[in-house]
């Protein structure tokens, strides 16, 4: 049933600060301290609707007649109306490995959707010849609705992580579609570090392909061999946001290592640096321990916009187009794990800087704006209560 919790809801106040660690800039990571903002002295409230509770959810996206389409973890993708609650689960979703980060991952909708039906999911698979290893995978395929059991049908592999690997973390596998219809996919270094240097490997890279997985002519790496020629940016760590702004800027909300989350404005053939470069440390368990360097100490590689030192754990990214809150129009918001909440940042201004969080007191695994303006989030729980909706009050 439909479950809408108003009475033992806290509300959620706007609070403008500056994180201790917090860098920003044009273009290089700075040293100097955005000047703290003033805090208003009537923040504006909100309300957090508790909505429906699934079984360790990680993303979600909107369908036209406001119905949401949500992945969990294990494998299971299902239909929710939050008009009376009702939830379907949906036939057809392959076998997914459900270990570590890994799991049934992001989903997201074509372009034109409401005439192809096609849906695009990411997730994780063994190796047919090695099951110790593991990749990501993304597939899209037609969705069936017209009945109760609705169902996935030809269903086609649009791209495959590049090599498998032992470790089940860093997958990334968000997936997102720009304006011309291009499909783009984060795909993360696996724990391995070096895979985001090396133009053999897709992983550790941020990726362009046409909507059916063919290559496009005009990517940056034409001439390096056929991995390559998906890649539109390398150096990258385990990016979990991707999203566009009013520009059609493409930004990535990045999980650095031990410090050193980042906020990256992606351009044609960058090398972001990893993991010759970041703002963080390494974790006491790394193979690979030789000290990061900073960015400014190695120019040629591009340099975060925004790094958080006390980290942030950004799990995805949205920059909001509605009326509902406008003091958010055209700026970031962020879905926080360790911050545990929503954080929000100024692009159109600079430095670049975050300019608010708004506290959930949980871990934040996904967010999707409504076409209402509000917005719908997803926290990182296992069953209980996660599915949320942030509303004016």
């Amino acid at each position: 049933m439909l479950r809408i919790h108003k009475n033992n809801v806290v509300v959620f106040f706007i609070i403008i600060l500056l994180i201790s660690g917090c860098k920003s800039g044009n273009d290089k990571a700075s040293s100097t301290p955005t000047p703290t903002p003033t805090i208003p002295q009537n923040p504006r409230e909100f309300r957090i609707d508790t909505i429906a509770s699934f079984n360790d959810p990680w993303a979600l996206t909107e369908l036209s007649d406001g119905r949401l389409l949500v992945t969990e973890k294990a494998g299971v993708l299902k239909l929710f109306n939050p008009q009376d609650g009702g939830v379907t689960q949906i036939n057809g979703v392959p076998d997914v490995v459900d270990m570590g980060q890994g799991g049934l991952g992001d989903i997201k909708l074509h372009p034109n959707f409401d005439q192809n039906k096609l849906i695009y999911l990411s997730y994780v698979e063994r190796d047919p010849s090695n099951s110790q290893l593991y990749g990501a995978v993304v597939i899209r395929a037609q969705l069936d609705m017209t009945n109760s059991k609705a169902s996935l049908s030809n269903i086609q592999r649009i791209w495959t992580q590049v090599p498998k690997f032992f470790g089940v973390g860093h997958y990334a596998y968000r997936i997102l579609f720009d304006e011309h219809g291009k499909l783009w996919i984060s795909s993360g270094e696996r724990q391995e570090f070096f895979p985001a240097q090396d133009m053999n490997s897709n992983a550790g890279k941020i990726l362009r392909l046409n909507d059916d997985g063919s290559l496009p002519s005009d990517n940056p790496f034409q001439n390096q061999g056929e991995i390559a020629k998906q890649v539109w940016s390398l150096g990258h760590r385990n990016a979990l946001g991707m999203a566009f702004d009013q520009q059609q800027k493409l930004w990535v909300a990045e999980m650095g290592p031990a410090g050193g989350d980042e906020f990256n404005l992606i351009t044609r053939a960058g090398n972001y640096g990893y993991p010759i470069v970041s703002e963080g440390f390494h974790y006491p368990s790394d193979s690979f321990r030789t000290p990061f360097l900073r960015h400014t100490e190695r120019p040629e590689f591009i340099a975060p916009v925004m790094s958080w030192t006390r980290v942030i754990s950004p799990s995805s990214l949205i920059f909001y187009k509605g009326s509902l809150f406008p003091q958010f129009k055209n700026k970031a918001i962020m879905g926080g794990l360790s911050s545990r909440g929503l954080v929000i940042v100024d692009i159109e201004n600079r430095p670049v800087r975050e300019i608010a969080r708004i506290s959930m007191n949980s871990r934040i695994r996904a967010i999707t704006e409504s076409k209402d303006g509000t917005l719908w989030i997803l926290k990182d729980a296992m069953r209980q209560d996660n599915l949320l909706r942030l509303v004016p009050r």
